[in-house]
């Protein structure tokens, strides 16, 4: 009986250091901070989208675009500006995409209108932006 005891005191010891010691502590700064992938395959998920930054858009056009596989200076800024944004359009360099683009309904900066965009690959939002229409003399993140 006494033997029993003992194996059962060293049985738990070891189980203790295991979980002391050999399983690894998660750490939240060490994990990456993916965001989840942004659904945007209809029309309403892609206002919707816009909506949950405040926006209001209406679409005024579409058209299907290829993404460089090596990035100009210019398209390289675009891609830094996504990064802030934590969307993940370097990951679909050289694919085939589309981009929509809206009128904002609820802002006009010094009676400027803005327009909207969202260029989609395999039904996620992979990249985004608002700009004036005059050039993009004004550019905002969407988040």
């Amino acid at each position: 009986m006494k033997k029993k005891k003992i194996f059962i005191l060293i049985l738990i010891a070891v189980i203790i250091y295991t979980a002391i010691f050999l399983i690894p502590e998660k750490n939240p700064e060490s994990e990456t901070s993916e965001k989840p992938a942004i659904s945007a395959s209809t029309a309403s998920e892609r206002i919707d989208y816009f909506a949950s930054h405040g926006w209001e858009v209406e679409e005024i056009a579409g058209k299907d675009i290829t993404i460089p596989s090596d990035f100009s200076e210019a398209y390289e800024e675009y891609a830094v500006f996504q990064d802030r944004q934590g969307l993940p359009l370097r990951e679909y360099a050289g694919k085939n995409a589309r981009i929509y683009v809206y009128e904002v309904k609820n802002y006009r900066p010094e009676n400027k209108k803005m327009l909207a965009e969202l260029l989609v690959c395999n039904d996620t939002a992979i990249a985004s932006m608002v700009y004036s229409e005059d050039g993009g003399s004004i550019r905002l993140a969407v988040s």
